[in-house]
């Protein structure tokens, strides 16, 4: 209701549809069907997938998925991988297809398969056991779910870069035996200029790890046997790097809750990403940056690079162990340790030629520099700004790498003052473009809330400040506090203010118990109509108890078991959730029939929900300004009626 879709995922239907263009345009005669699935509805609950897979007689001959998806209006496209076995052949096979800009790695592979976060494709892996790729840009995350979602919007580049995944792949993938796809191993994956993605088997990191720890300590102990190395200095090292990641962390952690004191304006974007908040990330960039070149300036003077070195060298090398115990997917972490440990040997060695030196050590850290600067951007604007502290912390991890190059730079003092220089023009600018305008606009949010049972009203929001919107619903001075609701968004936004009001005469929906309610030796089945007597969009019904169900339908539509072993199909805890029923164009009622053992007395309550608070003629209400939105994520603009059966 808040969007009008262009990135996510009007994108994905026209890459599919272009791409498809010039395949049969090319008049290639493919081996494999080709299915192409436009499926609606996923943000729902990925309805549309569910029913392909579970209806559709085409789902059983599926046997590889290409989904198109996005998280924003631009950035580069990444490719993700869902599979139920290893990836090994997934990324050999996505090589040979060579699409021209392959952008993607195994660390964020593993961390998406941690997360909640679900596609349309994790139906088809997890409910019929299909593999294969996602295909998602995330940047300018702030046109996420908006109405600013339009095509004028999308970047035109991000566009083209997913169509030459889509295009290439179909090429490719229609003429493979798509059999040969199914393993268990793993590989470490990341795509590198001229080379695509480069991969090598997980089973390799681990003694990679191990190999270059046993290479560093044997390094160690010839510097110090030939005193170029002094235990008293290595130890020294990590002073000033211990400190610098504690500071890096923290001026992330509680800068940008500073910045949220300076401008509150920013909590109403719920996804935590601002419209200018790229300065941010320059600004925090620069200002770690800045430290980071102020204090190493000052220890070059004492302390000899070589013995500098030691502390980012075990640090790289704990983060390595952990990430070989832990998240595999990480081992392309060790390039940075080996560019730097091959520096490291250099300065251990005898070599007059300073500038040959140089030229090596900045030739090692270039591949360190290509893979992880992207990062730096990647988790702040994925994870919003509260996150730049992860940024922060890699920066300094990245910077520690660099020594060997920066160590014999003699000006670091006036490049600390550059990069404070260029943090505070960036922490200005972004001040100066924290209000909000046409192309940057405000979301705020109000919905009616009527209680039938205690035939009482809210206006409420979920807006962290009031605005001259809101401000005609809850007054200049509204309450301020956790309005009692079921409904928050998927960030956990509860709502914030609220005013109480007079209830409207708005008509309820008829609940009605059928006359086939069956009795049975230890359970007992429950079956009601539910008719809207107004248009409403979706019935949202929780159960006020913990139930536990033998059989459950919606409209003749059975909840499936999820866990083969359990007697029950569904089981739910007290205020959870039931169905969030969305009405859609024919279907005026809803029809529940459920069995529960005779131990259970069900009692529900039901939130009908219409999206026309601002046309309803009940309400006299003033549109949104044009530097106004709907929020993102909740519902909102609605009128919800409550009532318990």
């Amino acid at each position: 209701h808040s969007s009008l879709g262009a990135s996510d995922a009007g994108s994905g239907v026209v890459s599919i549809l272009e791409s498809l263009r010039v395949y049969i345009a090319s008049g290639k005669k493919q081996k494999n069907d080709i299915i192409i699935l436009i499926s609606d509805a996923e943000e729902l609950g990925l309805l549309g997938a569910k029913s392909f897979v579970k209806h559709h007689p085409w789902a059983k001959d599926v046997a590889l998925v290409l989904n198109l998806e996005a998280r924003g209006s631009g950035g580069p496209s990444y490719m993700l991988l869902e599979t139920n076995g290893g990836n090994h052949q997934f990324i050999k096979e996505f090589n040979k297809a060579k699409t021209p800009h392959p952008v993607g790695n195994s660390l964020l592979y593993s961390i998406y398969k941690m997360l909640p976060n679900d596609t349309d494709l994790t139906v088809f892996r997890e409910d019929a056991a299909i593999d294969g790729f996602n295909f998602a840009f995330i940047d300018d995350h702030f046109d996420y779910h908006t109405e600013q979602d339009t095509k004028e919007r999308l970047d035109v580049n991000t566009l083209a870069h997913q169509g030459s995944y889509t295009l290439n792949l179909l090429h490719y993938f229609s003429d493979v035996d798509l059999s040969i796809l199914k393993g268990q191993s793993d590989d470490v994956f990341f795509n590198f200029p001229l080379f695509g993605m480069v991969y090598y088997p997980f089973s390799a990191v681990t003694p990679m790890i191990i190999l270059v720890s046993l290479v560093f300590l044997g390094f160690f102990i010839y510097g110090i046997r030939i005193k170029k190395i002094s235990l008293k200095e290595s130890l020294s090292s990590f002073i000033p790097f211990t400190f610098l990641l504690g500071i890096s962390f923290s001026i992330g952690y509680f800068g940008w809750k500073f910045v949220l004191l300076l401008h509150p304006q920013y909590l109403n974007i719920l996804q935590g990403f601002p419209y200018n908040g790229y300065l941010y990330i320059i600004a925090f960039l620069a200002l770690v940056l800045g430290i980071a070149f102020w204090i190493y300036h000052h220890y070059l003077q004492k302390v000899k690079i070589v013995n500098l070195l030691v502390a980012p060298l075990i640090f790289w090398m704990v983060i390595n162990f952990v990430i070989a115990f832990k998240l595999k997917g990480g081992g392309f972490f060790i390039i940075p340790l080996i560019g730097m440990l091959i520096s490291w040997a250099i300065l251990l060695v005898k070599y007059r030629r300073t500038n040959q030196r140089i030229f090596l050590f900045t030739l090692l850290v270039i591949p360190t520099l290509l893979l992880f600067s992207p990062l730096l951007t990647m988790f702040p604007v994925g994870l919003g700004l509260s996150a730049i502290s992860i940024s922060l912390v890699l920066l300094v991890l990245l910077f520690g790498s660099t020594l060997p190059v920066f160590g014999f730079y003699s000006n670091g003092k006036q490049l600390a003052k550059l990069f404070i220089g260029i943090s505070l023009l960036a922490f200005i600018s972004a001040s100066f473009k924290s209000d909000y305008k046409e192309d940057r606009k405000l979301p705020n949010s109000i919905i009616y809330i009527q209680d039938m049972d205690k035939e009482e009203a809210f206006f409420a929001s979920y807006n962290k400040k009031n605005d001259s919107f809101t401000e005609q619903f809850l007054g200049k001075n509204p309450k301020q506090g956790e309005l009692s609701t079921v409904f928050s968004s998927k960030f956990k936004t509860k709502l914030n203010f609220y005013k109480k009001t007079t209830p409207k005469e708005i008509p309820t929906s008829l609940i009605t118990k059928q006359e086939n309610d069956t009795l049975f030796s230890n359970s007992y089945v429950y079956d009601y109509v539910i008719k809207p007597q107004r248009a409403v969009n979706a019935l949202y019904i929780t159960a006020k108890d913990s139930l536990a169900f033998e059989q459950i339908s919606f409209n003749g539509e059975s909840f499936d078991k999820k866990n083969k072993d359990s007697k029950y199909v569904l089981t739910t805890g007290k205020n959870s959730k039931l169905i969030f029923y969305y009405l859609a164009e024919g279907v005026d009622s809803l029809h529940i029939r459920m069995r529960l053992p005779k131990s259970f007395h069900p009692n529900f309550e039901l939130y009908e929900i219409s999206y026309d608070l601002l046309t309803n003629p009940l309400f006299i209400t003033k549109p949104r300004s044009d530097t106004m939105m709907p929020s993102p994520f909740v519902i909102t603009d609605a009128i919800i009626l409550k009532k318990s059966f």
